[in-house]
C-alpha cells in the first residue's frame, strides 16, 4: 500500500511510504529537506516494522521546530496504518 502525505512545519513538503500487509515498511520517499540525511533514514527504515519506526521517531524536533523530518515521517506511518486496517 502506497500512502502520501503532504508535511506540515518542515523544509520538506511530502512523504511517500510504501507499506506491506504485515506493516513493514518497503520504502519511505521524502521530498525536500536534507537530502543525504533523509536517503539514509529512509535506506535504513526498509524492513522495520512501522510501529517500531513510529516509536523510534515520533516527537523528534528540528531545531526550533515543534516537528522534524523523522517525526512527519511518524505522522505518515499512522496515517498509513489506520487505512490498511
Amino acid at each position: 500500500m502506497i500512502y502520501e502525505r503532504k508535511n506540515k512545519g518542515t523544509c520538506s513538503v511530502l512523504t511517500r511510504v510504501d507499506l506491506a500487509e504485515d506493516h513493514t515498511i518497503r520504502k519511505v520517499e521524502v521530498m525536500g529537506g536534507c537530502n543525504g540525511n533523509l536517503k539514509g533514514i529512509c535506506q535504513l527504515l526498509q524492513g522495520m516494522k512501522a510501529e517500531d519506526a513510529i516509536q523510534r521517531m515520533k516527537g523528534t524536533t528540528c531545531g526550533p521546530r515543534p516537528t522534524s523530518c523523522p517525526d512527519q515521517i511518524s505522522h505518515a506511518l499512522e496515517e498509513a496504518l489506520a487505512q490498511l486496517g
